[in-house]
Formats: structure tokens, sequence, C-alpha cells
């Protein structure tokens, strides 16, 4: 059923509070900071590591540089190399497949196990369903891809309000057909405000500013007697190539140099800005990705053209969420407010061609990807992109602001952290408990460490014990300084890299450490048996793609 709908006048009933014996039989909770923080989370699609100005980008975000410049950076933060792993990993602390969600919803059949559902496991608890718990309001607007059906929808799963895109990608238009026509019913998409389903408007819909508002709109209408959570997750910068001219226009020319020279110059401003040891070497063009230069002009035009979108694209979320921070302020929260912005995983090569034929790029009618050269632009300096776990694939830019609980604005954290651990800090700073039962079900205990230390200053390692990744076949552990690596589309071998050293993944020690890969590969293959993970892969590369 659709609903009408209206930029100023749309409501959004609240769902009854639920969970009055979550507590029960709930892992002991640190004490709370006094006055509980208002959580805000925002997390960009598909975005690589150096997009936002503060690590490095041409493009201007200086909302997202606020965040930066007010708050903490944190330059070794990780995500889980793909959408909806690392969505159900940030919501709920544990790793991916112990959320059931270690592939998209749409490609798990396949594989089956409890590690690889169709939707979000109810052996978790999101942040929302722990927050609310202990008398947190709870907002949703964006992206959710951890469930098509009910009673998988982000209303179900504790959150009062949801303007929400349940699936993956979108036209940023409003104009499903334009773009869906080629894809089944069942994978076309679907908005939902609540509990309805809602159909965009054809004309001044723009989906980026639809959730920006939307989330700005329930922090004006919060109720301040009590803290709110918000997960704002939008579809930008994720294909396709989506932007209006007028948008576009403000890049013109920027990327006339090409894919080449800007990675260089993006690499000299991130050693500028610290963000980079000087041991680093800048990693090689990858794969198939041509040098810029062997380009006719038309290739050239059309290539710039496209990174022009995508930037314009980065540029709007910017402003929106300069909405939210104003709708902070307006509402006199922000001091007391934790804003998160990070990406779900690195930038892609994927390059969708199912646009109407001769549209112009950019427009409702298209529907593309920037390609594998400008995939390596935004991932400077790191080797690969979205889907694998070498550092491309999985690092994301981490900003935390929050001004009455970061005691060192403007600086960075330059330990491993990862998303799991964002449950872990809201749990802390909340004065929540994370459940061991809900509603009958066992939960998964926490995996994730509190971010809190970081945000008083303390400049030890968070993690003490290694990170894992597992994705189609690609997989990872990182300890310490060391992180070994395997390839699914590789010939098979452990890759070992010592990461104080060589973050760029340049130099593969394998062979002058073979006892030091054989016992982390032991650590791997125990926690895969351990958290539902398949392994060996049972499929071959890429056919899940």
């Amino acid at each position: 059923m659709n609903v009408e709908y209206s930029m100023t006048t749309l409501r959004y009933p609240f769902a009854a509070l639920a969970g009055l014996g979550f507590a029960l039989g709930c892992a002991g909770a640190a004490a709370p900071l006094a006055p509980r923080p208002n959580i805000v989370l925002i997390v960009a699609d598909d975005m690589g590591y150096s997009d936002v100005g503060c690590f490095g980008s041409e493009i201007s975000t200086p909302h997202i540089d606020r965040l930066a410049r007010e708050g903490l950076r944190f330059t070794q933060f990780y995500n889980v190399t793909r959408c909806s792993p690392s969505r159900a990993a940030m919501l709920s602390g544990v790793y991916s497949q112990q959320a059931g969600l270690g592939e998209v919803p749409e490609y798990a059949a396949p594989i089956g196990g409890p590690g690889y559902l169709a939707h979000l496991s109810d052996r978790c608890v999101t942040i929302a369903e722990t927050l609310r718990s202990t008398g947190y309001a709870t907002y949703h607007s964006g992206k959710w891809h951890l469930g098509r059906e009910r009673p998988h929808w982000p209303i179900d799963r504790g959150f009062d309000r949801s303007t929400a895109l349940i699936d993956c990608c979108s036209n940023f238009f409003g104009d499903p057909e334009a773009s869906e026509e080629r894809k089944p019913a069942s994978r076309r998409e679907r908005y939902a405000i609540d509990e309805q389903l809602w159909r965009p408007p054809l004309d001044g819909y723009y989906s980026t500013d639809w959730f920006g508002e939307n989330a700005a709109r329930m922090i004006r209408e919060h109720d301040t007697a009590k803290p709110f959570f918000l997960y704002l997750a939008f579809t930008a910068p994720h294909w396709p190539l989506q932007a209006r001219p007028e948008d576009v226009a403000k890049f013109h020319g920027r990327y006339d140099a090409g894919w080449d020279e800007i990675r260089r110059r993006r690499f000299e401003r991130m050693r500028e800005l610290g963000l980079l040891d000087p041991r680093w070497q800048l990693s090689r063009r990858e794969g198939t990705a041509p040098d810029w230069k062997t380009l006719d002009a038309a290739k050239r035009a059309d290539w710039a053209r496209r990174m022009e979108i995508y930037a314009a694209m980065i540029a709007v979320m910017d402003e929106n969420i300069g909405r939210v921070l104003t709708a902070l302020e307006t509402r006199g929260v922000a001091d007391n407010t934790l804003v998160f912005f990070l990406s779900d995983n690195g930038a892609t090569e994927e390059n969708p061609n199912r646009g109407k034929p001769g549209a112009a790029l950019g427009s409702r009618d298209s529907y593309h990807g920037y390609g594998l050269g400008w995939a390596n632009v935004s991932n400077t300096p790191f080797r690969r992109y979205k889907h694998w776990v070498h550092e491309g694939g999985i690092s994301t830019p981490l900003l935390a602001r929050w001004p009455k609980g970061i005691a060192r604005p403007g600086t960075s954290y330059p330990h491993p952290a990862h998303v799991i651990d964002l449950m872990a800090t809201a749990v802390e700073l909340s004065g929540a408990r994370h459940p061991k039962e809900f509603r009958g079900q066992p939960i998964v205990p926490l995996e994730g460490r509190s971010l809190a230390p970081a945000f008083r200053g303390a400049s030890a390692p968070i993690h003490d014990e290694p990170i894992f990744w597992e994705h189609q076949g690609n997989a990872a552990v990182r300890h310490g300084r060391w992180k070994l690596v395997r390839a699914e589309d590789g010939p098979g071998a452990w890759e070992l890299y010592d990461m104080d050293v060589d973050r760029t993944e340049t130099t593969n020690l394998a062979v002058q450490y073979p006892e030091r890969v054989r016992e982390m590969r032991a650590q791997f293959e125990t926690w895969a048996a351990r958290a539902q993970v398949r392994w060996p892969w049972p499929l071959a590369p890429y056919k899940l793609r």
C-alpha cells in the first residue's frame, strides 16, 4: 500500500516500545557517562578511503571535514568489504556471518547455513533494539538491505520510525522503471515508510535529499526528554551514477588530468595531512585499468564525466550531513551527540550497464558506474576494492564527533578498529545491556570492543586480539602489525604483510615468515568454524557477483 508523500507534512507513528524483559539474563554493562549521549550513525555506500577532504580528496566536503576538525579521526578503521555484511556487523556488534549475512540477501541461498540467510538473524540484536530497551528513541532513514520481507524491516528490528529503501541500490531520481525494467520483479527496489510500502514521486525528488531531510526532521521532532539513536544510511555514491546537472557542473574539468594524476595528487595530500606513514608506498594501478595517456579523447571525456558525477554525489551527501548537523544545533543537542561517519566498504570497480540506450550520463535514464581506474583513485593508496579484503576493500574513513565526550578534538587514532566495535561503544555510553537472550532466542555475545577509551584520549590499541574477514572466498586476519590475506581470484596462496611498514601491501613476506603464516592461518580457521563461516569457500570465484 502506498501513502502520500509531503516533505513538510509527513509524520511517522511511533511503534510501541518493546522488550520489557530485555534486560533479563543480560551481560553486565559499564556504568554510563552522564548524561547519556544521543548517537547518530551516518553511513556512505561504496565510498573509498580517500574520497572526503579530510582524508585527502579534492572533493569539497566541508561538513564531513568539520566532523574531523571537531572530533576524532580513525585512520585504521575497517568494514566488511560489502554492503549487507558491513551493515549487519555494525548494527549487531558481531561478525557478519554470526548475524546471518555473510553475503548480501540476494545471493545467500546457494551458500546455505545459518551464516548466509536472506535477512538479519534472530540470534543477534541491533543497536536500535538494545538502546530502545534503555529508553532511547530510535530512528532510521535510508538504505536497509538487511531483509526484504516482513518481519525483517527496520520497524521490526528496533526502530520506532523508519523511512527506508528496503533493497540494495536505487534510481536516485525516484523512477524504478527507468532502470529496473530489466530486473525480475523480485529484485526491483522498494521503499517503505514505517510499515507501509511507498513509491517516490517522479518530480523534484532526489534520494540523497530525501534521506537527509527525513533524518533532520526526525531530530527536529524528537522529544528531548529522552536520548535518541539515529541511523542515516545513504546510497550515495553507490552506482548508478546520477546527479543533477547543476551539481555536476561544479566539477567540470576537475578530472581531465585522469586517474593516474589525480591518484598521485591524493597520495601527496594524504602524506601532508599525516594520514600515511612515510614508509608506505603508493600501490600500483590496479589490474586492467589502462594508463590514462593511452586513451583517446572520447574515452577520456567519458571517464572524466563519470568521475564528475561521482564527486557531485558525494558533495550532495555532504550537504545533507550539514542538514543533520544544523538540526542538532537547532534543537540544542549537538554538544551531547556522538556523530559517526564511515563507509560500508571500499569503492567498487563494478560498472553496470542497464540504462536506456543513448541516455545522458548522470540522468534518470542512465545506469552506470565509474570503473576500475577511478575506484583505484577512491581507494588511494591501497590495493583492490569492494569485495576483496586487501586494504582497498576494507578500509574506511571513520570520523567521530562528540563535543562533550572527546578529549582531544582534531586528533587521530592510529590503531586498528572495526565496525563490530560500534555496538560495544553504544552499549557502554548508553548504559544499556547486551542480552544473552531476546524474543526467546539465544543471542551471540558481542565480538566488538568499545571505542570509548579512544574518545577519552587513550593511545593504546583497542584490539589486542585478531580481527577477521571472509567474503566470497577472500579471507584475512589482522593481528597487531601483521596481516595475513588471501584473494579468491589468486593462486590460493596466503600473503603476509607487515602493516607498520607496508600498509599498502606491496611486499609479501610469506616466504620469509612461514611459521607466522601457519599460526595466523590456524587462527583464521578456528574463527571461521566458530563464526558460521563457510570455509573453504564452496563456490567458484565470481559465481555470485
